[in-house]
């Protein structure tokens, strides 16, 4: 997965989604979620006329290698990382309002300048409809902070009168199932996906949720005591502004901290979770759910819903839901209110007043990533309009910010690298026949979706007003979350994607076995339509066989040609596999991102087998592209160099130390220096492209080194 840009806000959200972070694949990061969305009946035209207009003179450029990035005082051989990237991270330091700058976040400035310009458009237009009514009454009502101040905690009066009522057992179990009815979960993830063992329909799936803080580590770790402290400090102090005085808050702070606590026992850590998808896969009757959460019957549950109850859904980590029913019965009712009053406030707060917004900054970006400046409010609210109505930006995104030359020229890309990725696989050593018969089965299924869908999601229902910015807020939440539930017992829907156009991404989704490039990354220094193809294959053509990778990553190969969960290999190959993977877990838990920190190479095993893989294919690729014309040898460097000099260009970037430090404990990514480093110091190429030595950093032999696909 890539890593998207840091979260806008906040790190807790409502859980409405259930599986995207699990099973889908991104290139940058794994902070996205779900457009919820019915596709349109007519196919999309980004091309077509269009009022909407863009004026490209006010975007800012692009992040592309050149010459004058390399710091010739370093040896490649020793400090790739350094030698490409090592002038650039010393001149751009990272901006006030992030927490991490490089070439991801540098295209996410472009494409959220492109968005703006959009917005202020569609809420010039006071008659408006469809998605640019949508998006206009998103930006007229976020970007008027004297209404939003004026309001101050007034919008969720009703939410929290419903809670102070909380006086029961089944009126907490009650309200727990009428609040996520309209897409306010934080306890627990529940939605559609499809099935893993029949990927052609959906079903129900319920997860693990309900805490604060990003993993339960933060709960029980010594080394991250500082962090549940200071999430204590900041439980009390939104309480505070909701007008609970400061001692009865600092007191109800600590039960929510106790709460969580007793939560995070009952939950799988995410390194788990990163390492075995089948845990997302438990299906059970319901009549078996309510025997195992008897205070909270699920039978009752999609009732409540409005979902038909189904003979089966899928139970995921059963554990935690069978601790949520005992905690109904055994903690006391003002406890369950607390809880629920701070995180209805809490996953508000980045649409209520000033004060609000200021502390929920404060903790979950100045504390937990040391982030020092809030956003500016207009990147707040694009933000929250790709949260909430993503795929509608996205409509009015690709008519004016994607040439439809880019989409034609990846299709030829795209088609390169399956063929090479075909090539490697026909003749792998290691594997079997037939277990290699089912890989290129798989192989021949890939389906792969470049800039914008096919078809555009209906938003027919969704009524935005000029009112109220959280109403706009909480009337997408609700319908996003009932049209995800219109798919369970359904046939999935192959046409939809699970980004929108302007995010800079990319996506393999094993159920679908589809791999996904969004039109806003085809762009330097991924895609540039005006490099040569050295500078393209080492940037998107590595993006694209990184995505293809995904599916024979150590989770992804646990899905079939179809997307079913299956087993596909031989046992003996299957320890083959594992014997390569676990090398590649060594070389990366080698890495140190900090003093004493070091890199997780088991919970980033999948994206360092993708890049691994990504960077071969692409490589392979770009050579027979290429084969038979000579090397122009631009700036003195030969077609080789060029292709791992870009590759090296993706991955420059920096981080703050606490959001180094999260990633280093949450990310299935590794820090994006080891990503520069850690595929091509495996692949021969790159020895021969910079003249290295045996015995140099770079150069990876014998048992260290790493083949997989």
């Amino acid at each position: 997965m890539p890593d998207r840009p840091e979260p806008s806000v906040s790190l807790n959200k409502p859980q409405v989604l259930v599986l995207s972070l699990a099973v889908v694949t991104a290139l940058a990061a794994c902070a996205k979620k779900e457009e919820a969305a019915a596709p349109a009946a007519d196919a999309a035209k980004p091309a077509e006329a269009s009022a909407l207009k863009l004026d490209e003179s006010k975007l800012p450029g692009v992040n592309r290698f050149t010459i004058a990035d390399l710091d010739t005082s370093k040896d490649a051989c020793t400090d790739f990382n350094g030698y490409v990237n090592g002038k650039w991270l010393a001149a751009n330091a990272i901006p006030g309002d992030r927490t991490s700058w490089g070439a991801f976040e540098m295209l996410n400035e472009r494409s959220i300048a492109v968005q703006r310009q959009l917005a202020e458009q569609a809420a010039a237009d006071t008659k408006a409809t469809g998605v640019e009514k949508i998006v206009g009454d998103f930006w007229a009502t976020g970007m008027d902070a004297a209404k939003i101040n004026e309001q101050g905690i007034a919008p969720l009066k009703g939410h929290l009168d419903a809670i102070a009522a909380l006086d029961s057992q089944e009126k907490i179990a009650d309200y727990l199932r009428t609040s996520a009815a309209k897409g306010e979960n934080f306890l627990f993830g529940f939605g559609a996906e499809a099935d893993f063992k029949d990927s052609k329909n959906n079903i129900a799936y319920a997860s693990q949720g309900g805490l604060g803080l990003p993993d339960k580590a933060y709960y029980f770790d010594a080394d991250k005591k500082d962090k549940l402290a200071a999430y204590e400090q900041h439980v009390a102090k939104v309480l505070e502004l909701s007008g609970v005085a400061a001692a009865d808050a600092a007191k109800q702070a600590k039960d929510v901290v106790a709460f969580e606590t007793r939560l995070a026992k009952a939950s799988v850590d995410k390194k788990t979770l990163q390492r075995d998808v089948s845990l997302y896969y438990n299906p059970v009757s319901p009549a078996d759910a309510d025997k195992l959460a008897p205070n909270f019957p699920w039978t009752k549950f999609f009732e409540s819903q409005g979902v038909a109850v189904p003979k089966m859904f899928s139970l995921a980590m059963p554990d935690f839901h069978k601790e949520v029913s005992a905690m109904l019965a055994d903690v006391p009712a003002a406890q369950w209110q607390t809880y629920l009053r701070f995180h209805t406030i809490d996953s508000a707060s980045p649409y209520l007043s000033d004060a609000f917004v200021q502390e929920n900054f404060a903790f979950y970006n100045q504390t937990m990533r040391g982030q020092k400046e809030l956003k500016e409010r207009g990147k707040r609210v694009l933000a929250t309009i790709e949260d909430q109505a993503g795929e509608a930006l996205g409509q009015m995104y690709v008519k004016v910010a994607f040439p439809e030359e880019s989409k034609a020229r990846m299709q030829t890309l795209v088609k390169n690298l399956s063929e090479s990725l075909k090539g490697r696989i026909e003749h792998l050593a290691w594997m079997g026949d037939d277990t290699k018969k089912k890989a290129m089965e798989k192989w021949a299924a890939f389906t792969p979706k470049i800039g914008y869908p096919d078809k555009w999601r209906e938003w027919n229902g969704l009524s935005t007003t000029r009112d109220s910015y959280i109403g706009n807020v909480l009337a997408a939440q609700e319908f996003n979350y009932k049209w995800n539930l219109g798919k369970i017992g359904k046939p999935v829907d192959r046409t939809e994607w699970g980004m929108p156009p302007q995010m800079v991404n990319a996506y393999y989704n094993p159920l679908q076995n589809e791999i996904v490039f969004p039109a806003a990354i085809l762009q330097p220094p991924f895609f540039d339509p005006n490099a040569d193809d050295a500078t393209n294959y080492g940037g998107i053509g590595a993006v694209i066989g990184h995505e293809m990778t995904h599916g024979y990553d150590d989770q992804g190969s646990r899905f079939g040609p179809a997307g079913n969960f299956e087993v596909w290999w031989t046992d003996a190959d299957a320890k083959s596999f594992s014997g390569r993977t676990d090398k590649l877990v060594q070389q990366f838990n080698g890495y140190e991102a900090a003093p004493g920190m070091k890199v997780k190479g088991d919970l980033t095993l999948g994206e360092n087998i993708a890049d691994l893989g990504g960077l071969a294919t692409a490589y392979d690729a770009m050579k027979k592209a290429t084969d038979g014309t000579p090397d122009p040898k631009t700036d003195g460097l030969t077609r080789d160099q060029r292709f791992f000099l870009n590759w090296g260009t993706v991955w420059r970037r920096n981080f703050t130390p606490d959001e180094l430090k999260l990633r280093v404990n949450t990310d299935e990514h590794a820090p994006a220096n080891f990503r520069a480093i850690g595929a091509p110091s495996n692949l021969p190429a790159f020895a021969a492209a910079f003249s290295c030595k045996p015995g140099q950093p770079m150069v990876r032999e014998g048992d260290k080194q790493v083949v997989i696909w």
